[in-house]
């Protein structure tokens, strides 16, 4: 019963935390931004041309931590622009030329402005949880102590304290105060983000030529996939139900030799071909299977996951929010991208319950799979998270991996796509 407002009042805490790290960030920001400009200041003479290259790569590893704590700390994944020049060029090149290429750079220009601009509006955003509450421990920690010691009393925001109860009123208040200020701090994180994320955000031409380099990467991938997709069932075609099939011809023509002359041997050499006519059909269900699930095709994305999870011997619980059918091949991608997930959980986490929720909002299908495990899984480690990764690739999908030790870990795909069709299943 008091889980969930014990979990608020954490996740409050630890976003406090984080304002306080993001306003140390922004000074060190604004000393780095400062550093540039007085190296932009100092070319003429000569000497920016020594300082600007550090000075500029000091700036540019601010601004990747602030992308990498906005994906940790609000999940707003921000596209980094191209690295700076004075990483691409040769280093054999004099000063002059490289800190050339550098001011010619438009992502260190955005750099330039976004340290400007983050100590005046994202140092602020993140200074007023740390203001509220700072200032309500004040009055409720401070005000019941002094208040006497004031001949004529004082005021606390409003509340002019000169007596027991209106030192109880600015106790009361320091407390929602402290309160707002925890309320505060997750909103407030999210709106610094958004105030920072178009400066440091890749530019238009750079994303869109990433897209491209992307997807140009992803179709040669899907190609040789798809290849081997076909090798493999030519492969099991041939090794599996047309062997079998090869043997029940000629277990067959033996049985028709001696059905006259021989009826009981004829007997077992045809239960012998319904035997292997049994195994011959259950190669192509399997065959059939890996290819595309039929429950996948006849009731959609969302009791396909429930079947996975009823195969399963962990404790999985699904919940799907799907509005109508995906299209075929996006419903087959996440079908098993889940699988996966799911054969790595029963695997290597060590979990007993494992949670499954499919949501479309946006045009974009997002699952999510979460496991009590101990955690520590690491894609580098084995092959199975870097195939569902290329899997999704393909769709222009990602897969983002959140497994510390100890646990939980949290497996989110992503794909975008549009609804093919009216909501048809069950989920």
């Amino acid at each position: 019963m008091f889980d969930k407002p014990r979990t608020v009042a954490c996740r409050a805490c630890v976003a406090v935390g984080r304002c306080q790290l993001a306003s140390l960030h922004a000074i060190a920001v604004s000393a780095v931004g400062s550093l540039v400009v007085l190296a932009l200041l100092l070319v003429p003479v000569g000497l920016g041309f020594r300082l600007l290259p550090p000075a500029a790569r000091a700036l540019r590893a601010l601004s990747d931590r602030s992308r990498s704590r906005a994906d940790r700390w609000t999940d707003a994944r921000i596209s980094p622009p191209e690295p700076l020049p004075v990483d691409r060029v040769d280093r054999a090149l004099n000063s002059r030329k490289r800190s050339g290429a550098i001011i010619a750079d438009e992502g260190f220009w955005r750099d330039l402005a976004w340290a400007w601009l983050e100590p005046v509006t994202g140092g602020l955003l993140v200074a007023v949880p740390l203001a509220l509450i700072e200032y309500g421990a004040f009055g409720a920690l401070v005000q019941p102590f002094i208040w006497r010691r004031i001949d004529d009393g004082n005021w606390y925001a409003f509340v002019p304290v000169h007596s027991t109860i209106t030192m109880c009123l600015a106790l009361v208040l320091g407390l929602a105060f402290m309160a707002g200020g925890l309320l505060a701090a997750p909103a407030m994180l999210r709106l610094h983000t958004r105030v920072s994320r178009p400066l440091l955000s890749a530019p238009r031409s750079v994303q869109l030529a990433q897209r491209v380099e992307r997807l140009t990467d992803t179709r040669a991938r899907a190609l040789d996939a798809q290849a081997a997709e076909l090798r493999r069932i030519e492969r099991n075609l041939h090794d599996g139900a047309q062997a079998r099939l090869v043997a029940l011809g000629m277990t067959l023509d033996r049985a028709t030799r001696l059905v006259e002359t021989d009826p009981a041997a004829a007997r077992e050499l045809l239960l012998d071909v319904r035997r292997t006519s049994e195994g011959a059909l259950q190669d192509l269900r399997e065959l059939v299977h890996g290819i595309h699930p039929p429950v996948l095709a006849d009731r959609g994305l969302g009791d396909a996951v429930r079947s996975l999870a009823l195969d399963s011997f962990l404790d999985v619980h699904v919940e799907t929010r799907l509005p109508a059918r995906l299209p075929a091949p996006v419903e087959s991608a996440a079908y098993f991208a889940v699988s996966e997930a799911l054969a790595n959980a029963a695997k290597h986490s060590g979990a007993g319950e494992v949670g499954v929720v499919l949501t479309y909002d946006n045009g974009l299908l997002r699952a999510t799979v979460t496991d009590d495990g101990h955690g520590g899984a690491d894609p580098s480690r084995g092959t199975g998270l870097t195939g569902v990764r290329r899997r999704l690739d393909t769709f222009d999908g990602t897969l983002d991996l959140h497994s510390p030790q100890g646990g939980p870990t949290t497996v989110t795909m992503e794909i975008p796509c549009a609804l093919s069709s009216p909501k048809t299943s069950s989920s």
